[in-house]
């Protein structure tokens, strides 16, 4: 098994997002990036910590690839949003890819690039890519959070 961490805005609709992908064996949302150790919800969502709502896909790379994640991290959202996502603003909700070795730092810059050459955004991609720094779990209540409780707002 491998793993990979995004932050695409609120982390309830992108765990939802891959982890109906074939090839994911597990997700999990929290924070990483920022300089508070073990933040809580509250504290993160204030916009004091520096961390990004992130989540954690642990995959099969013999069933889908880091590269295949990264296109379908660009799927899932804006990423020439800067500091936000829809109605949600802050830098918790910031576009960044934390990569964990060079491999998925290249692959990471490679498919900025790449999407980037496609022209279908008329703004530039404003993707962070970032060495990955801990990751610390969220509440037990915002995993699965979309199971649990249908699609609402990320704003709740």
């Amino acid at each position: 098994m491998a793993t990979a961490y995004f932050g695409a805005g609120c982390f309830w609709g992108v765990e939802a997002f891959f982890e109906r992908l074939t090839g994911v064996t597990a997700t999990r949302v929290g924070y990483s990036g920022g300089t508070v150790e073990n933040p809580s919800y509250e504290l993160v969502k204030s916009g004091v910590t520096g961390h990004a709502e992130t989540t954690k896909v642990e995959f099969d790379p013999s069933v889908i690839s880091y590269a295949s994640l990264v296109d379908q991290f660009f799927e899932v959202h804006d990423p020439t949003q800067i500091n936000r996502q829809g109605e949600d603003v802050g830098t918790q909700y910031r576009s960044v890819i934390f990569f964990l070795d060079d491999e998925q730092r290249q692959v990471a810059e490679e498919k900025i690039q790449e999407w980037s050459d496609k022209g279908i955004y008329k703004l530039p991609i404003a993707t962070q890519i970032k060495k990955a720094a801990p990751f610390y779990d969220a509440e037990e209540y915002h995993q699965k959070y979309l199971q649990k409780h249908g699609s609402v707002s990320c704003g709740i």
